[in-house]
């Protein structure tokens, strides 16, 4: 299997795994990063997808970070939510290790590059997939933090979230 293919197979596993993933959040905000996500990882494979097929492709930044960042927002919502969710977080750690791997394996794709296009394409990639990783990494710290026990003010500052 040649890298493209591989990386188009890489993409559309990972949009699979996040529309689950936000069918298994339907009943909470999380739905809707998982849907962006699913979503991005659809077009990453269609760029790669047209690559192969020497057809055109635009390399678009993506809203998915903005978006996500504008669900993390209500924090308070957000926690109660994620509470209603057992069992997640390593589900989302496993998410946090796949966008590295993808990382990784797009910046060896650019290393071994020879033409401008396929250089521009991963770097595009290896943003897109940095801008994912950095949004999986909120929801594990959102679901930690809200795993752990109350805290009294007494027991002096603790960190803001």
């Amino acid at each position: 299997m040649d890298i493209l293919e591989f990386a188009i197979k890489m993409e559309l596993e990972g949009e699979k795994y996040y529309t689950e993933q936000a069918k298994i959040n339907k009943d909470n905000s999380l739905s809707t990063v998982f849907l962006l996500l699913a979503k991005d990882e659809n077009i990453h494979a269609k760029i790669l997808e047209n690559k192969v097929n020497k057809l055109s492709f635009d390399l678009k930044q993506s809203e998915t970070l903005s978006e996500a960042k504008s669900v993390f927002n209500d924090l308070g919502t957000l926690k109660n939510e994620l509470k209603q969710v057992p069992n997640q977080l390593d589900v989302y750690r496993s998410a946090l290790e796949n966008e590295k791997e993808s990382i990784n394996l797009y910046r060896k794709y650019l290393s071994e590059a020879t033409d401008n296009e396929s250089k521009k394409v991963f770097e595009y990639l290896i943003k897109q997939e940095e801008d994912h990783y950095a949004i999986i990494d909120q929801i594990v710290t959102l679901i930690n933090h809200s795993e752990e026990w109350v805290e009294s003010a007494e027991f002096g500052k603790r960190e803001e979230y």
